[in-house]
């Protein structure tokens, strides 16, 4: 896929190696590591960066409440504007849409397999950031784990491809996240083909370290989070 090489994204700040500095609009990453590695914590401080950046932030969340992501992401981004946020809360509750969480944008899914829902919230959230007079943009989905519950591997391969083009349309970064400790090797290289980059993260000694794959023609090195 051809990137916009114009205006690059930077979130080295988070993830300290040259890579991270210059990615193309439009790029998706993802964030793959065994359980209880960091994956999400790493994820909302690349957003945060984003957001101190004036840049909007989209999270499609299957795992926390809404009200939840919103206050994560204001612990560390100060003076976070609602406008700035769209929440895709995919835990079961009414398809309803609401703004009354802190002025962001709220979209709850009845299950995080309801791809169709979740395909609505993220284009609303886009839309809202871009009529708020905002072309940049980070988004985040936790976790592709628990939707290749609901779906299997080609489902969520496509679904991914989609939100790919969406996310190159509008120029703005996307990483999602998956446990690869909970699926096989084959599932693993089929998702992994739906993105332009991929973040390794691996604990070692008790040290948590990540290097980033895909996105220039050699790996990264391993640096600590």
């Amino acid at each position: 896929m051809s990137k916009n090489t114009e205006r690059m994204y930077d979130f080295a700040d988070v993830l300290d190696v040259d890579v991270a500095s210059s990615v193309p609009p439009g790029s998706s990453v993802l964030i793959s590591g065994p359980a209880m590695t960091g994956k999400e914590a790493l994820v909302f401080d690349i957003l945060a960066n984003g957001v101190c950046d004036s840049e909007g932030a989209v999270v499609v969340t299957t795992g926390d409440r809404a009200g939840d992501v919103i206050n994560d992401i204001e612990s560390r981004a100060t003076g976070v504007a609602g406008h700035q946020l769209g929440i895709i809360d995919c835990r079961g509750d009414s398809g309803d849409v609401s703004d009354d969480h802190s002025g962001a944008y709220v979209h709850h899914v009845g299950s995080p397999s309801d791809l169709t829902g979740m395909g609505v919230g993220i284009t609303n959230s886009f839309e809202r950031i871009q009529d708020a007079g905002l072309d940049r943009g980070r988004l985040a989905l936790t976790s592709l784990s628990t939707m290749l519950t609901f779906a299997d591997e080609q489902t969520v391969f496509k679904f991914c491809h989609v939100l790919s083009q969406r996310l190159d349309a509008a120029g703005f970064l996307g990483f999602f996240t998956i446990d690869s400790s909970a699926h096989d090797d084959r599932t693993l290289q089929i998702i992994t083909q739906a993105f332009d980059g991929l973040v390794e993260i691996r604990e070692t000694d008790d040290t948590r370290e990540a290097r980033v794959k895909g996105l220039r023609p050699d790996p990264s090195e391993w640096v600590k989070l």
